[in-house]
């Protein structure tokens, strides 16, 4: 039979017409494709109902709030429409929290992806205890903000003479400091950078441990053949083969700093009554009062959408600066 079938030319094997099932046979495929179809429908339709009602639905309605007049209630009011946008944009608060944020994100940034790539460099060249380190400054990274936050409130900056940082500056012979208030110089911002960075840098720090793993061995070794050592290697060799992983660990940096909330709410704030007192607030801490405190669930809707457009604006304009998603030639 094998001689038979390689002595047929491929064209004319090629040519022959496919089987078509007839009769029964067809039937029993029909009926095996439904119960699959059926099977895979099962198995999917309460994530694509669940997917469907409490996101795509949700934020199409929070869109139609965002052009009524919704106080008080999440039904549908007078129609405004672009009015509780024109009152957002105009809002002097509003537009503190924006350069307040822009700011904060100018900060942080930099310094936490220094930190990172700092600490990734530094686990990379360890040859024993690597794993032990690793899981060490990635265990911040699973406790949740709100909990970090309370012990920086309420242990590390309480303000308080029995306060962490007072005992620390007690040494030194300072005087207890309100960390948490208003003040020339604001000392909160000590709170907030140290809070961030504790629970953010292990995290990145494993990204770009991955990155580091993936540059093969031998691109060192024949730049070390060649003289490189040191800043050479970190500048020619490390710091080019990590560009992926950078512009990913950059790009996913500043979505998390646009979106800060829970340190500067549970930090300055707490509780239904909101962060009104708060020395500094962030565009969704300013939309949370407006939304929750103030219940203006139509001007809390826009700003979201204004906070999502300019989110995705930054993110589209560093993908287009570093060239994220482009292949490498």
């Amino acid at each position: 039979m094998n001689a038979t079938t390689h002595s047929v030319p491929r064209s004319e094997r090629a040519g022959r017409p496919a089987v078509t099932l007839r009769g029964p046979a067809r039937t029993r495929g029909r009926r095996a494709d439904l119960r699959s179809w059926g099977a895979f429908a099962l198995l999917t339709a309460p994530m694509l109902i669940g997917l469907g009602v409490f996101k795509y639905i949700a934020i199409g309605w929070s869109f139609l709030l965002s052009l009524s007049d919704a106080q008080g209630t999440i039904a549908l009011g007078r129609w405004v429409g672009l009015d509780n946008y024109r009152q957002l944009l105009g809002d002097a608060v509003f537009q503190g929290s924006l350069i307040k944020i822009l700011l904060f994100t100018l900060f942080i940034v930099p310094i936490t992806f220094a930190a990172s790539l700092g600490l990734a460099l530094l686990v990379h060249r360890i040859r024993r205890g690597r794993a032990v380190l690793r899981t060490a400054f990635l265990v911040p990274a699973a406790v949740s903000y709100v909990a970090a936050s309370l012990v920086w409130k309420m242990s590390l900056f309480s303000g308080m003479p029995a306060g962490i940082a007072n005992m620390i500056g007690d040494w030194f012979g300072m005087e207890a400091v309100p960390w948490l208030q208003a003040g020339s110089p604001p000392l909160y911002w000590i709170a907030l950078v140290t809070l961030r960075l504790w629970l953010q840098v292990g995290f990145y720090m494993v990204l770009f441990l991955a990155g580091l793993q993936a540059i093969p061995k031998e691109i060192y070794e024949a730049a070390a053949l060649d003289g490189a050592t040191g800043l050479r290697l970190l500048r020619r060799i490390t710091l080019p083969m990590l560009r992926n992983t950078s512009v990913a660990v950059l790009m996913l940096l500043f979505i998390a700093a646009f979106q800060a909330f829970d340190e500067f709410y549970n930090l300055f704030g707490g509780g239904m009554s909101g962060s009104g007192t708060a020395p500094v607030k962030t565009p969704l801490t300013y939309l949370y009062d407006t939304a929750m405190g103030a219940q203006n669930y139509g001007l809390g809707s826009a700003g979201a959408f204004v906070l999502t457009v300019l989110i995705v604006g930054v993110t589209l304009i560093q993908g287009r600066i570093t060239g994220f998603g482009k292949s490498e030639e």
